[in-house]
């Protein structure tokens, strides 16, 4: 891989969104790279669903090869988001991957974490 220093025109390569609020929150450093990866996800390829809400069907199994950890880790930092209140997941039918709704933290319920 080549590296070049920035300058004040320097064009960035592609780039995930992370919301600095999340930087606060007690989880881990992976939940918050998961998140980043969702978020990005969701501007890409999100669906609607019947309230205009978007959503992504992200399977274990492909999370877990776009992030490089185990589904294991991927299921654990999951859990965290979901604790965390950063992610919604709505169970479909057996065999087929959840809806996650991506939650947008407000700056004030960061700050209060």
């Amino acid at each position: 891989m080549e590296f070049e220093f920035m300058t004040a025109d320097t064009v960035l390569p592609p780039c995930m969104p992370l919301p600095a609020a999340m930087l606060r929150l007690p989880i881990s450093s992976t939940a918050k790279v998961m998140y980043a990866r969702l978020l990005d996800e969701i501007l890409t390829d999100g669906v609607e669903d019947s309230n205009g809400i978007l959503f992504i069907r992200f399977p274990i199994v492909d999370l877990a090869a776009a992030l490089s950890r185990s589904p294991m880790t991927v299921k654990r930092s999951l859990n965290e988001l979901e604790q965390a209140g950063m992610i919604m997941r709505v169970r479909q039918g057996i065999g087929e991957a959840n809806h996650i709704y991506i939650l947008l933290p407000k700056e004030d319920a960061a700050h209060e974490r």
